[in-house]
């Protein structure tokens, strides 16, 4: 069949052309087809386990000012807030209690020392209370390599630094060109990342203005050629408190950003058969079942938000952020009955490491 044909040539060579007719892929039974060959792979390579990580969403005040993000430093609008350190530790030791194998902490970026030490006292309080049994994700931005180090031998499993587009011209269409908002820094960074010894995860943004499906096809064979172990992408959702508003004519429509991003997980999971692949929040905002089609098609890692609401409804990075009124457990239920139809199971108290780091190390 013409996906099977596609991805014997994306096997023989993982070419940018190769790449990008899969990601074109668009009548039903082509995209059937190429979503149940990546569900396959994920269950041959990674199993039929889904595994939680609980996102806390530490703090949205930010030091950079990306122009498609809706907590960026100019955004005045937004009603900053750190979460405290009690507040924090609660809500990891709730994703314990209730078997989530892991959780990420997320933050708009800063690197002050207090804010450094602050992640390093975090971590230690979060293993003790935990007995050293939940999976520890950090994204926090661009630091420096002593501070990877810390917080590494502190206990941070993982750490993900999404590179949004990995060509460099459409980077400074999303970002300005500044000390802080440096290409190159990016990829240095991502490079520390990964030389400290973290399960090194990266990321882009599907459905930005000025983007190409070739554009696409590059960050797939970017993210296979530098070796990630896991990647989080999702849909670019518009904030009309950022700069990048001002091109949303230029932004394809909901529907083909969601198709996208569906071939985008597909592909990269035959590209990459045993990475880890998260189910994106923002596929939820476009369609009520985005998570579990993601899921579907070959993504492993489920994110519920275990952010108190007070503080979440200020983690706007995109509009209509899906939230869920302090019913984490009820809702992950009800997800739970769902998964089950396409003989799924949710990976409950695995830390769910990526194979991919296990081999590579």
């Amino acid at each position: 069949m013409k996906n099977s044909s596609l991805y014997n040539n994306l096997v023989n060579e993982c070419s940018r052309e190769n790449v990008a007719k899969l990601l074109s892929v668009d009548s039903e039974v082509e995209l059937n087809e190429l979503y149940k060959h990546a569900l396959n792979t994920k269950k041959q390579f990674t199993g039929n386990n889904i595994y939680l990580r609980g996102l806390i969403e530490l703090s949205n005040i930010c030091l950079k000012n990306c122009f498609y993000c809706g907590i960026r430093r100019g955004n005045g609008k937004v009603e900053r807030y750190q979460m405290g350190f009690r507040e924090i530790v609660d809500a990891a030791v709730y994703a314990w209690k209730n078997k989530f194998g892991s959780i990420v902490i997320q933050s708009g970026e800063r690197n002050d020392k207090a804010f450094v030490l602050y992640i390093e006292e975090l971590l230690e309080e979060i293993h003790r209370r935990t007995n050293h049994e939940l999976g520890v994700t950090l994204s926090l931005g661009e630091q420096t390599e002593e501070t990877y180090k810390r917080w590494f031998e502190r206990g941070a499993h993982r750490y993900l630094l999404r590179i949004e587009s990995s060509n460099e011209d459409l980077f400074y269409k999303i970002h300005p060109k500044d000390e802080r908002h440096s290409y190159t820094k990016r990829l240095k960074a991502l490079e520390t990342i990964k030389k400290t010894g973290y399960q090194t995860g990266t990321g882009i943004m599907i459905g930005l203005p000025f983007q190409t499906i070739d554009h696409l096809a590059d960050d797939l064979i970017f993210i296979k050629e530098f070796g990630i172990d896991m990647v989080g992408m999702g849909p670019y959702l518009e904030h009309e408190d950022t700069p990048l508003y001002e091109h949303r004519h230029l932004i394809p429509s909901s529907a083909v950003r969601f198709r996208r991003t569906l071939n985008m997980i597909a592909s990269l999971r035959l590209l990459m058969p045993n990475i880890n692949i998260a189910s994106a929040t923002a596929l939820e905002t476009l369609d009520p079942n985005g998570r579990i089609m993601a899921l579907q098609a070959g993504a492993n890692v489920f994110m519920p938000n275990l952010t108190p609401e007070e503080n979440a409804i200020n983690y706007f990075l995109y509009k209509n952020k899906p939230l869920y009124n302090g019913q984490v457990i009820k809702y992950l239920k009800d997800f739970e009955v769902k998964l089950q139809k396409s003989a799924q199971l949710i990976g409950y108290g695995e830390q769910g490491n990526s194979q991919r780091y296990a081999a590579r190390v």
